[in-house]
């Protein structure tokens, strides 16, 4: 597969999925930068380039971005969980808010951004802040994928397998069917693929692209366009 190099500026690219994407896209031939703090620039995998910066900081962003950049926004509270409702309006909505503002004025051409299945019926305070971040990045006219995993599994993030019987019975129950499958899990590897997926196929201009959970484990990534 050919694969047209772009300039990647990653945000989170120290923690879950960063430190696992960045390499791929590295691999890929694409130009990465990565936005981390000080403290953290040190973790920024090999051969991307630390930019020290705050991603909660819209002013931040935009000095690390340039036009034409495809900004992947990869930061989130780790390991959400209904007590840490204050950190996803501090940290997951601010984020996105940042990285939204920064990107219009800089002319981004493409914004990729991690969601959340929806609805769901757990987890309100986290998917209204990411619900509200869809809905920022819908308000500012920018090109963007973006992705909505349920739980994506991997080292420390295992307990769902438990659930996979379930999953596998409600999958038989046609009036769960839909749900399972919104609501099904997916690995870790499956949402690198996908977001590097995003990175390399960017969908038309002006255009919100929605990749889902069939979609993320299936590798099919045209998405539902908006």
């Amino acid at each position: 597969m050919i694969v047209t190099a772009r300039d990647v500026l990653v945000t989170g690219g120290t923690g879950y999925m960063g430190s696992r994407l960045i390499p791929v896209l590295l691999q890929r031939g694409h130009r990465v930068r990565a936005l981390a703090r000080g403290a953290s620039a040190a973790r920024v995998p090999a051969g991307a380039k630390a930019i020290e910066g705050d991603a909660l900081e819209a002013a931040s962003v935009l000095q690390a971005l340039r036009q034409g950049d495809v900004l992947v926004h990869l930061v989130g509270t780790p390991h959400p969980g209904p007590s840490k409702a204050a950190e996803f309006q501090r940290v997951d909505l601010a984020s996105i808010r940042a990285s939204v503002r920064a990107a219009a004025r800089a002319g981004s051409a493409h914004l990729v951004y991690v969601s959340v299945a929806q609805p769901a019926p757990v987890m309100k305070d986290y998917i209204e802040a990411r619900a509200e971040g869809e809905r920022l990045i819908g308000g500012a006219n920018l090109t963007a994928t973006i992705l909505r995993p349920w739980y994506v599994l991997g080292p420390g993030h295992r307990w769902p397998v438990a659930l996979l019987p379930f999953y596998a019975l409600a999958r038989r129950v046609p009036s769960l069917r839909e749900s399972a499958e919104r609501l099904g899990l997916v690995t870790i590897g499956q949402m690198v693929d996908a977001l590097a997926r995003a990175v390399d196929n960017p969908p038309p201009a002006a255009t919100v692209r929605i990749i889902d959970v069939p979609a993320i484990r299936a590798g099919n990534h045209s998405g539902a366009v908006d």
